[in-house]
């Protein structure tokens, strides 16, 4: 892989010509940055910029008064190659606060071992309905330990407004749900998002994670994506590695609270 061309194409595809990620989110242009804005329950935030060192101040001055405009808390999603390089420590001196580092990883659709199934017991479900958003969810404030009332929110509109852009998966065993994962279909580009692959505790270290990233590639791999990429914990990131993810830059929230 020509990881440069590709995080190029990747940039231009999926962060400065983004589109909504669901029913009632815009994309803005303006001011040197592409950013979405949605409700409440959905993700707001810089997605891309353009600055020059002598621009970013005052940019970064206008995002905090027009999301705070609108009653919004909101992420300045940064990427380890943007520019400036001091980006991220305006955005702490600014008020921001970072969260985690992650790192980017794609790898190409058509290299990856597809036929990797669950093990034994284990069963994969298609969330299409709500009943099959709550085993998602379920599995998603167990494995993160975090509220998935938003999840629920912005899987169910999407199901409703627009199916064919996102797959949510549970893994079943004996009824119970003990992992999940999605999927976010991005028409018109070569990649698929790959989110949320999470795994109970008891069921770690069986081959569920890698089994659901071999069925989300099948769909993938049979709607014409050429790549998948992930935003990787340092769990999961040597997994991937092993499958054939690249790491070709990483990914760092900044979060303001208005």
């Amino acid at each position: 892989m020509d990881h440069a061309s590709v995080l190029a194409v990747y940039d231009r595809d999926l962060r400065e010509g983004a589109r909504p990620d669901g029913p009632g989110a815009r994309i803005e242009r303006a001011d040197g940055v592409v950013r979405q804005v949605a409700d409440a329950h959905g993700w707001n935030g810089v997605l891309w910029s353009g600055l020059g060192a002598a621009d970013v101040d005052r940019t970064v001055r206008e995002q905090i008064a027009y999301f705070g405009g609108l009653g919004l808390d909101f992420e300045w999603k940064l990427y380890g190659h943007d520019e400036p390089a001091d980006l991220g420590d305006r955005l702490l001196a600014a008020g921001f606060r970072a969260e985690p580092a992650e790192t980017l990883m794609v790898a190409e659709v058509a290299g990856l071992p597809l036929d990797t199934a669950p093990p034994a017991g284990v069963r994969f479900v298609e969330a299409g309905d709500p009943a099959g958003v709550d085993l998602v969810v379920d599995v998603h404030e167990r494995v993160f330990g975090t509220d998935g009332g938003g999840l629920r929110h912005q899987l169910l509109a999407r199901l409703a407004a627009d199916p064919g852009t996102v797959v949510a998966v549970a893994a079943l065993a004996d009824g119970e749900p003990v992992a999940a994962a999605r999927m976010e279909l991005v028409p018109g580009t070569r990649f698929a998002g790959l989110w949320g692959g999470g795994t109970v505790a008891a069921w770690r270290g069986r081959g569920i994670y890698r089994a659901l990233i071999a069925h989300r590639a099948r769909v993938a791999a049979a709607q014409g994506y050429r790549y998948v990429h992930v935003d990787a914990s340092s769990m999961s990131r040597p997994i991937l590695a092993r499958l054939g993810f690249h790491a070709l830059s990483t990914t760092t929230p900044y979060v303001y609270e208005n």
